[in-house]
């Protein structure tokens, strides 16, 4: 936990947890729509991130509201720094969660379609990434958010392995391009949702030691 921070800022951080709690669960859920290609459920995650917009915009808000204040603390200062950049990750992976249900939608249409293995790799690595990640928000865990930005590297391994295997049914079944390129994007959606998971990870470091790694990594 933080100390030093106001009475503003802990609220701030409450409505940071509840975002938190909200993308994860639309992460999830889109991953758990891909693997059954339901569409129904993809719909629900697409019509869901409203919520997700308008808890963002109230969050930076707040964050513009509590920087303005004379009397604000280096330490709260430097907590609103890292929870604009959260709040924008965060908001930017759920926009991840509708895109990857949305082509979860065009993927039920077709039944025989086949999810690579490494697919399926891919989107527990980055939904695992993604966990840690948020759980070491929580916990202000320098420790844990280090071990997130280690498992960058195989998600974009895995990526690349899906990439190929796409690329090589396409060449052998043109006429299925159209679902191969929805697996294509779904792949290179859950890449980008590691990334933020990353980012997140580099910003609760910041929080926790008040140490920029992102580009020394």
């Amino acid at each position: 936990m933080m100390h030093g921070l106001s009475q503003e800022g802990d609220q701030l951080r409450r409505k940071l947890l509840e975002l938190c709690a909200l993308v994860e669960e639309n992460a999830r859920r889109a991953v758990i729509a891909m693997r059954s290609k339901d569409a129904e459920a993809a719909s629900n995650i697409v019509e869901s991130d409203d919520e997700i917009d308008s808890l963002e915009i109230r969050i930076e808000e707040d964050c513009i509201a509590l920087l303005s204040r004379p009397d604000v603390s280096h330490e709260s200062v430097r907590f609103c720094v890292a929870v604009l950049k959260i709040n924008n990750d965060l908001e930017r992976i759920g926009d991840l969660a509708s895109n990857i249900s949305r082509n979860v939608e065009a993927l039920s249409k077709h039944e025989h379609a086949v999810l690579p293995g490494e697919l399926l790799q891919l989107a527990e690595a980055a939904i695992a990434m993604l966990g840690a990640t948020l759980d070491a928000f929580i916990e202000v865990d320098e420790t844990g958010a280090r071990a997130v930005l280690a498992h960058d590297v195989e998600v974009d391994v895995l990526n690349r392995r899906v990439y190929e295997i796409v690329r090589q049914r396409i060449m052998s079944n043109p006429a299925y391009s159209d679902r191969f390129i929805s697996i294509l994007s779904i792949a290179r959606y859950l890449e980008r949702v590691a990334d933020y998971a990353t980012n997140i990870a580099e910003n609760v470091i910041y929080i926790a030691s008040g140490n920029i790694v992102r580009h020394n990594r």
